[in-house]
């Protein structure tokens, strides 16, 4: 697959996931502001309940105390005492007496009419008796209709006053309290909540405990007696701390659906990153087999070409070209098992675990012998090899193949990436650092640039060198490098500028003899 096409279907992919993002965060708002909504309006219907029965409650109190007053004085003074309070307000109250004579007649017609049919009923009833009764049921009912005529009048004058009271002789808080937890649990809304009471200037009349103005948030308010004078009007607050998580609770759905599209998110962005992963896996495992075929092609030319040449019954007789044709034949055949052993490094970076014959032995001892050996190497290079050896504590426990051949491939990268135009400078030195060894190897070499230098470690990767052709290799020596150290339970990282040079720094734990 072209990695347009690839560019192409992450982008489809990106554009359908956006889209859906945006939809589903939009009607993620639109629940929760609709549920705020909800909110709000139970909370309002449920404070003007309570304002309107602390109205019936104040109330209910007038009526009471005006009942026991009056009862003192019905019982004092009788019939003849009302009716001569009928007879002091009868101007005062000659609209409302107006107003309601309609009602009056209505009921005394019915009287009539009940008394009319026990007439019926019983013949010996007289005319005289009809209508005595008639008058005395008349009296009563004119009694009782001014008594509780001017006992509404008393309770409503006592009402219109009652806004002169402090507040507090008004309203009782615990009972404040009770009403407002009855009527918000009336309308489903069964969480905790602060309350106040304030003042026409906003001053706290009384708060409970937890009531903190400046700390909460969404604070609800209702005026309290609302038919009160302007000036003297008291207001209601309350606040709910645990508003925003009541609401959230209330969509609990809205948790999870969050979480599985973080999660497709997720694994998008990883889909994408392994796909591109593998392409590039694939193009340098293609740069790999083009580069291994021609590496083997020509050792293999040579060697066909030296068993040609020893064939030929001319070169018995020439004992040079012999010696040549052999020399030729057995280079090539180191050259191409040097190969096969590269290629056979790929198998320790399959799915399983690596066999090590571990050995304790001084670094630095290892070092010597493997700078003896390289040293000639070196100088045929025209360079120098510069060992400087610190370490005290220097007996590290390794398998000692793998970490010669890590050794031997970081000093063969310093000779392949030298700089021709001056003399190589190869230093490899230790040291302790804590209760780790370090063993460093620095070159004057070409370098590496920043952008290349997080990838040196990666399978099949090989750094670009421009239009130098003379550096062979497969991307596997890094690698190779980096998988040993790690699992010796050590640590390797590289610094490098490029044009002056590269540093390897090898990080081990040391044993203690």
């Amino acid at each position: 697959m072209r990695k347009s096409t690839i560019w192409l279907l992450a982008g489809v992919m990106v554009f359908a996931f956006i889209g859906l993002m945006y939809l589903q965060i939009n009607y993620i708002l639109i629940i929760l502001n609709t549920q705020r909504s909800q909110f709000e309006d139970a909370v309002k219907r449920g404070l003007y309940q309570v304002s309107h029965n602390l109205e019936l409650d104040e109330i209910s109190k007038l009526l009471n105390d005006q009942l026991f007053i009056f009862g003192k004085k019905y019982m004092r003074g009788g019939k003849t005492s009302i009716a001569s309070q009928r007879i002091n307000i009868k101007e005062q109250q000659r609209l409302s007496i107006d107003g309601s004579g309609q009602q009056l007649s209505t009921k005394l017609d019915i009287n009539r009419g009940e008394i009319d049919s026990l007439s019926i009923l019983s013949p010996s009833f007289g005319k005289n008796d009809i209508n005595t009764a008639s008058r005395a049921i008349q009296d009563a009912m004119k009694d009782q209709y001014f008594y509780y005529q001017n006992l509404l009048d008393e309770v409503i004058q006592n009402a219109m006053k009652a806004n002169e009271k402090p507040i507090d002789e008004r309203i009782d808080y615990r009972k404040l309290e009770s009403y407002i937890r009855a009527e918000l649990a009336n309308n489903d809304l069964a969480l905790p909540f602060v309350f106040a009471v304030l003042d026409k200037t906003k001053n706290i009349i009384y708060k409970s405990p937890d009531y903190n103005q400046e700390t909460l948030k969404n604070i609800y308010s209702q005026i309290l007696f609302p038919k009160d004078p302007a000036n003297n009007l008291y207001t209601l607050q309350v606040s709910f701390p645990t508003q925003e998580k009541y609401v959230l609770n209330s969509n609990s759905f809205i948790v999870p659906s969050i979480i599985f599209t973080f999660v497709l998110l997720v694994v998008f962005i990883f889909t994408i990153y392994v796909i591109l992963r593998q392409k590039r896996l694939s193009e340098m495992k293609n740069d790999f087999i083009n580069n291994m075929t021609h590496e083997l092609k020509t050792p293999v030319a040579s060697i066909s070409l030296a068993a040609q040449t020893l064939n030929d019954t001319d070169v018995n007789n020439s004992p040079h070209l012999m010696e040549h044709a052999k020399k030729v034949i057995s280079d090539e055949s180191k050259r191409l098992g040097f190969l096969v052993e590269k290629v056979l490094q790929m198998s320790l970076f399959e799915d399983r675990a690596t066999q090590y014959k571990m050995t304790k032995l001084d670094a630095n001892d290892l070092i010597t012998n493997i700078a003896s050996t390289f040293a000639l190497r070196v100088e045929n290079a025209g360079g120098i090899l510069d060992i400087d050896l610190e370490a005290l504590d220097s007996t590290i426990l390794v398998d000692k193949m793998h970490f010669t051949n890590v050794l031997f491939n970081l000093m063969e990268n310093a000779v392949k990436y030298r700089r021709r135009e001056i003399p190589l400078i190869l230093i490899i030195r230790t040291l302790n650092v804590g209760d780790k060894i370090q063993i460093v190897i620095e070159d004057n070499g070409i370098g590496i640039r920043k952008e290349s230098l997080k990838k040196i470690f990666d399978r099949f990767y090989r750094v670009p060198t421009g239009n130098r052709h003379d550096v062979k290799g497969f991307g596997l020596g890094l690698a190779y490098v980096q998988r040993i150290i790690t699992e010796l339970d050590g640590t390797i990282k590289a610094e490098s500028e490029y044009g002056e040079g590269t540093k390897f720094i090898i990080t081990l734990p040391y044993i203690n003899n």
